[in-house]
């Protein structure tokens, strides 16, 4: 069905649709930076905002889960580039992914040793992928011995 001049209320699939996230990640461009512990700042600081929660909020989410306190200000500090004494630990930073719901976190430790963080749903999808390229592989090589046998007689 062809859309008529100036409907804006029908999606045309192909430009309109776009896939879903398959990988937990930031943009590189939210991270700009050389050092590591500016993106992990910029990075923490992204996940407070993007959460809509308040930082009392996370903070308080982040000291039950932990049993220990954190504060509004500790989050601040760990959001800023320039309290290079205020470093958040691994047990903190997965505290804050639980209470800001931000997955991108993930993304941010496994991306420079060239790792992708999926959900697990597509665990089973990724192992077919090896399996049919091991399959492949496997025909490949079966034709290649066929013919050289083949050549011998």
């Amino acid at each position: 069905m062809a859309i008529a001049r100036g409907d804006r209320s029908t999606l045309d699939l192909f430009v309109d649709w776009q896939p879903p996230k398959t990988t937990m990640g930031f943009e590189p461009a939210d991270l700009a930076g050389d050092r590591l512990s500016s993106k992990i700042s910029r990075a923490v600081g992204l996940a407070l905002k993007r959460s809509g929660k308040s930082r009392g909020e996370i903070a308080e989410a982040m000291s039950a889960k932990l049993g220990s306190p954190i504060s509004a200000d500790m989050l601040d500090a760990y959001a800023s580039e320039a309290k290079e004494s205020h470093k958040i630990t691994l047990e903190r930073f997965m505290a804050l992914i639980e209470a800001t719901g931000c997955l991108d976190l993930l993304g941010l430790v496994a991306e420079p040793f060239g790792c992708a963080v999926v959900p697990e749903k597509y665990a089973p999808l990724i192992e077919l992928h090896f399996i049919e390229e091991h399959q492949f592989e496997i025909v490949r090589r079966k034709q290649e011995l066929e013919a050289r046998f083949r050549g011998r007689r």
